[in-house]
C-alpha cells in the first residue's frame, strides 16, 4: 500500500528518487493594484456578444474568451501589444498569472486569432462599453483625441523631403476633422476651470 502512495506521488521524480508533492499557491493581488482595479472593471461588462461567436462544439479555445479579454486589455495598459510578448508575459509576470485563473497560458497565435478573428467585433463592443464603464466613473475627460496617422515616403533619402507650411497646413485640417469626430461622439469640454481641476482629480 504504502509502495503504490509513493509511486503516484513521485512520477517523473522517481528517476532520481525524489519525492515529489503537488502544491497548491494562492496568489494574493493587493486590491489598489491596477491589475486588480482593471479585473474588477472588466468583470461588470457584458460578455453574451462575445460567448456567441463561440460554439459549444468543437475544440475547446485555449483559455476562457473572458479571460483573453483581460489578458488583451491588460497587455494595452501596460504598453504590450506583441503576442508573442504577451504570451511571455502570461509565463513570467505575476500579475497576468493571476489573471490566467489556472487556466492554460495561451500561445502567441491564439492570442493573435483572439484579436483579428470572428470576435473581433464583440471585442470592439467591450473596448466600447470599458471606455463608457470609465467615462461613467469620470476616469477620463475626453480632453485629448489620438489618431495615428503616420505617412512615412517609402524611398525617402536626401533628396525626398516635405515642406514645412504642407505639414502645417495638414496638422490644421487634422486638429479640425478631429474636433468634428469628437464632438459628433458626444464629447463636451469643461468650461469651467474649477469643474475641470476637479474632474481631473
Amino acid at each position: 500500500m504504502n509502495q503504490l502512495q509513493h509511486e503516484q506521488y513521485t512520477g517523473k521524480g522517481g528517476i532520481y528518487q525524489q519525492l515529489t508533492l503537488p502544491i497548491s499557491e494562492n496568489i494574493l493581488i493587493d486590491e489598489h493594484e491596477p491589475v486588480y482595479v482593471a479585473n474588477a472593471q472588466l468583470e461588470e461588462l457584458d460578455y453574451r456578444k462575445l460567448h456567441q461567436t463561440y460554439s459549444p462544439r468543437g475544440r475547446k479555445s485555449a483559455a476562457e474568451p473572458r479571460i483573453m479579454l483581460k489578458l488583451l486589455v491588460y497587455g494595452y495598459m501596460c504598453g504590450i501589444y506583441s503576442t508573442r510578448k504577451l504570451e511571455l508575459a502570461c509565463r513570467k509576470n505575476i500579475d497576468f498569472i493571476w489573471l490566467l485563473q489556472g487556466e492554460k497560458v495561451p500561445d502567441y497565435s491564439s492570442f493573435s486569432r483572439f484579436r483579428n478573428g470572428k470576435a473581433k467585433e464583440a471585442i470592439e463592443d467591450l473596448f466600447y462599453q470599458f471606455v463608457k464603464r470609465l467615462a461613467e466613473l469620470e476616469e477620463t475627460e475626453y480632453e485629448e483625441v489620438f489618431i495615428d496617422g503616420t505617412k512615412i515616403e517609402s524611398m525617402a533619402n536626401r533628396y525626398t523631403f516635405v515642406w514645412k507650411t504642407g505639414v502645417e497646413k495638414n496638422l490644421a485640417k487634422l486638429k479640425e476633422k478631429a474636433k468634428v469626430v469628437f464632438n459628433e461622439c458626444g464629447g463636451k469640454r469643461q468650461s469651467d476651470p474649477k469643474e475641470a481641476a476637479r474632474v481631473g482629480r
